[in-house]
């Protein structure tokens, strides 16, 4: 009994939270086994080094950890990943022990998993295990899968062009998606601006090689080249799967049918079906059918990105996975025949990539998820809309829709997000109750506020009540010309309806689906503009419980933790007081190289005569492997420990002349000829530094190209001062006449306020200033309240592009330029500026923080302003000194 109890508890083990946090102790290590064009695609993406990077957080964690399963772990099966974790082999030999800090119960539930639970998870996946890789990237309706989907593809043909013998990389994708619906909103992958996730240089190539098919009618076929590349292929499982003979023939069948024998699948007959013609179809329906299938089976390198479950959650999407006793969905069977196609046609699957809701189904986590974000976390971050459930007792219809259509209008009361009206949705279980009762009610409500019934716009796919003009308002809703503000809608909840400017959705009928409550309730989150907007949501108190219990078992929370979720800040409207403009004197950094005659004899390892020098330079390259002998479980061991060297067992390059020549060459962008000739003139010659750098693959790359080059040319930076005039803040869009922001309301400060009025000509370019902490808030009251400070901008506020007062570095890790924003220009009595940044104590030594004030510094010298950097306790403390 209490091993049954072990084996259950061990099926919510969340393996993707111990993968993640392996990910991220060892990230620095990981990317060293990155392609360089990899590295270059992540830092393009990285929102936390680049201001202009386009993928929110959650996305932009996906690509890494897409990134790291092909990279750094080859592709390799989650049960094969998980193995080895386990083992600590492979990847992993060097992973530490120990629980996730910061995750909740489910994350640090097993610390160090036992044998038994091990088991239990291994077997699960096992289980599930398919002949191609298979992952499953959980992220929450709203935080943008579509765009996480369209960046992962284009990143494959981007590396597959430059590698097209990798079998790691996708020449081509196919997409699946669950229904028409869902089809159209995946247009978005085409629609999408490229040059948002994308590196400039690769835009052009994507942009003129990338042929997009979707294939959204029954009737269309797959036009493909055989062999072709870079091919994305947008359908469902209906438009590709192969049909199958549901009932025995009828006798009139068999006497006017084809005459063409059928039989049974997996038999020696569908084996060598194409000897005896058995695969010709019989008619037109299946003929396209087959033929979509037969095309895929003609390209080579497939990738498979399913989209299936971003609205489907408990049983449904574990039979969509291929999970439970009746796994062997439509979907599933169609991937799987796929992938067998592919392998006897001499290519193969590349991998499936699922993009799921949820990774849990009821109290079990599905086994291959490599990567989750859950409803909870997006909302906290503001990635969703905050939730306001309003619960009532079962009331007459026009009493429900009364109350819900006054505290609607009254909650979003002169909102305008991004220009466009706030939308309400009332969800009907049938055409019927929508035209004979809840219309009437939503239109005897309205016209209590004086709103016209042509607000209204009903959908219910019945085209003598939905016209292909309601379709049309339907679509474009999002807009700002749309007039339409009350949704009347059947069913409409579950198929991947993304409007954005959706304020309130009420559900008064129980649905026959429990989960359509969770699915419908959840179509208003999806967040607008740049703050964190209120989605209301209006039950009765049935359908309140059924959408707890759905939470509980879809995303482990309740309605009360949901609601009181948030990122506590409230949205804030912007407006530009002073444009404000100063003179910057940016440094132009360039460099004269100058070529010089190599001396004879030069020694490129001088280190090699010297036993200690050549320990001390090769030391970092051995691979030393300690035993502790005579250790007991918690004790620590007094026995000596013993260690061997296993320098020989690593895996390197040997290279020939030839190919070290050719590999030197590459670099220095020489010819090859040249380069074997300064080879042959230094101390060692070609054949010593061939067994020094079989020895040490690294001291190529690390000592001998570098030293090369050196002894080569001269480097000589040449700075250039250039003054530049630049605004504190750009006009706003014109169809606004503000910026939106958003801040805790105690971080808040406005030029209105009245503590401020004897001080706001010192201040306030912008009328309200949203401090992202106390100590930036206490700073900044300090600074308005000295005497010896004449003028004082909160500078760190809008940091997408809203102002030209940056400053650029070059980021230590990733060796590209990035810009950073300063909290603060004040301005001192003598006329000069100081440029402040508070930073938290924790973050003060951090490579990137010390990059930016080195860069800064050069950049306010050169302007003849100074530079500080605060501690944030320092501030709060009031403990600082600024050069007054």
């Amino acid at each position: 009994m209490a091993r049954a109890k072990v084996v259950d508890a061990s099926l919510e083990f969340a393996f993707f939270h111990y993968l993640f946090q392996f990910y991220r102790s060892k990230k620095s290590e990981i990317r060293k086994h990155y392609r360089d064009l990899s590295k270059k695609f992540l830092d393009f993406n990285d929102p936390e080094h680049n201001p202009k990077a386009f993928l929110r957080q959650p996305q932009f964690e996906a690509l890494e950890i897409y990134i790291f399963l092909k990279e750094f772990l080859g592709n390799a099966p989650v049960q094969d990943i998980f193995k080895d974790w386990h083992e600590k082999k492979n990847r992993f030999a060097e992973r530490g022990e120990g629980g996730i800090v910061g995750f909740t119960a489910q994350g640090n539930l097993f610390d160090k998993i036992t044998e038994d639970q091990y088991k239990a998870v291994f077997a699960s996946m096992r289980k599930n295990a398919r002949m191609y890789p298979n992952y499953i990237f959980a992220l929450t309706m709203g935080t943008g899968k579509t765009i996480l989907m369209a960046t992962c593809i284009f990143y494959e043909f981007i590396l597959a062009n430059k590698w097209p013998k990798d079998k790691h990389y996708c020449h081509n994708a196919l997409v699946f998606a669950p229904d028409k619906t869902v089809l159209y909103s995946l247009k978005e992958i085409q629609s999408f601006d490229m040059r948002k996730v994308v590196p400039p240089e690769y835009v052009n190539f994507l942009t003129s090689h990338i042929q997009f098919h979707y294939l959204e009618d029954a009737g269309t076929s797959l036009s493909v080249l055989d062999r072709s590349r870079f091919n994305v292929i947008v359908s469902n499982t209906q438009k590709i799967i192969l049909k199958k003979q549901h009932k025995e023939k009828s006798a009139a069948d068999k006497l006017f049918g084809s005459g063409k024998p059928t039989y049974k699948a997996g038999s020696v007959y569908d084996q060598a079906a194409d000897l005896y013609d058995f695969d010709q179809p019989e008619d037109e329906g299946e003929l396209t059918t087959n033929q979509r299938f037969e095309k895929l089976t003609r390209l080579e390198q497939l990738g498979i990105y399913v989209d299936e479950a971003h609205h489907a959650f408990g049983k449904v999407l574990a039979k969509d996975m291929g999970i439970g006793a009746q796994s062997n969905t439509s979907l599933r069977t169609t991937i799987d025949m796929l992938a067998a196609s592919l392998e006897k046609a001499g290519t193969h699957v590349v991998a499936c990539y699922n993009y799921t809701g949820t990774p849990y189904v009821g109290k079990d986590v599905l086994p291959e998820v490599v990567y989750a974000y859950g409803l909870q976390e997006a909302i906290n971050k503001g990635y969703l809309k905050k939730v306001k459930l309003h619960g009532y007792s079962s009331t007459k219809t026009d009493d429900f829709v009364q109350i819900a259509v006054d505290d609607f209008l009254k909650a979003t009361e002169g909102l305008k997000p991004e220009g466009m009206t706030p939308k309400f949705a009332f969800f009907g279980a049938t055409i019927e109750e929508i035209t004979s009762e809840l219309r009437p009610a939503v239109e005897r409500a309205l016209s209590k506020h004086g709103i016209p019934a042509s607000r209204i716009l009903v959908n219910v796919g019945d085209d003598k009540l939905t016209t292909n003009d309601d379709i049309r308002e339907f679509n474009r809703l999002d807009s700002v010309s749309s007039d339409k503000q009350f949704i009347l809608l059947v069913n409409k909840g579950r198929e991947g309806w993304n409007c954005r400017s959706l304020f309130g959705v009420a559900l008064f009928r129980e649905p026959k689906s429990k989960v359509f409550v969770l699915q419908a309730t959840m179509r208003c989150l999806r967040s607008v503009g740049d703050v964190q907007y209120t989605g209301q949501v209006y039950l009765t108190n049935d359908n309140l419980g059924i959408l707890n219990d759905e939470l509980q078992q879809n995303f482990r929370i309740t309605t009360s933790e949901l609601e009181s979720k948030g990122t506590g800040k409230e949205p804030v409207q912007v407006r530009v007081l002073k444009q404000e403009k100063i003179t910057l004197k940016r440094i132009k950094k360039s460099y004269s190289l100058t070529e010089k005659e190599l001396q004879e004899g030069i020694a490129l390892l001088p280190e090699r005569d010297d036993k200690q020098k050549w320990h001390e330079l090769t030391e970092k390259y051995l691979l030393i492997h300690t035993i502790q002998e005579g250790l007991s479980p918690g004790k620590a061991s007094t026995a000596p420990s013993k260690t061997e060297d296993l320098t020989e067992r690593r895996q390197k390059v040997t290279f020939s002349e030839l190919s070290l020549v050719a590999e030197i060459s590459r670099y220095l962008n020489r010819s090859p000829l040249e380069i074997d000739d300064l080879l042959n003139r230094t101390k060692e010659k070609t054949e010593g530094l061939i067994t020094l750098v079989n020895d040490f693959n690294e001291l190529l790359y690390d000592v001998i190209i570098p030293r090369l080059f050196n002894e080569l040319y001269n480097l000589d930076p040449i700075d250039e001062v250039i003054e530049h005039e630049v605004e504190l803040i750009k006009a706003p869009p014109m169809e606004k006449g503000y910026y939106e922001s958003s801040g805790k309301p105690d971080l808040i400060v406005r030029e209105s306020d009245a503590a401020v009025q004897k001080y706001k000509e010192k201040s306030f370019h912008l009328d309200t200033y949203c401090f992202d902490s106390s100590p930036e808030k206490t700073l900044f009251w300090d600074l308005l309240m000295e005497g010896k400070v004449t003028k004082v901008y909160f500078t760190g506020m809008l940091t997408h592009g809203q102002s030209d007062f940056y400053i650029q570095y070059i980021d230590p890790e990733s060796h590209t330029v990035r810009s950073y924003y300063p909290d603060f220009l004040l301005q001192k009595e003598d006329g000069s500026y100081v440029i402040v940044e508070v930073k938290g104590d924790n973050m003060i030594d951090d490579p990137i923080v010390q990059a930016k004030k080195e860069f800064a510094r050069q950049i306010a010298t050169a302007s003849g302003m100074e530079y500080q950097i605060i501690k944030g306790s320092a501030a709060s403390e009031r403990q600082y000194r600024i050069l007054l």
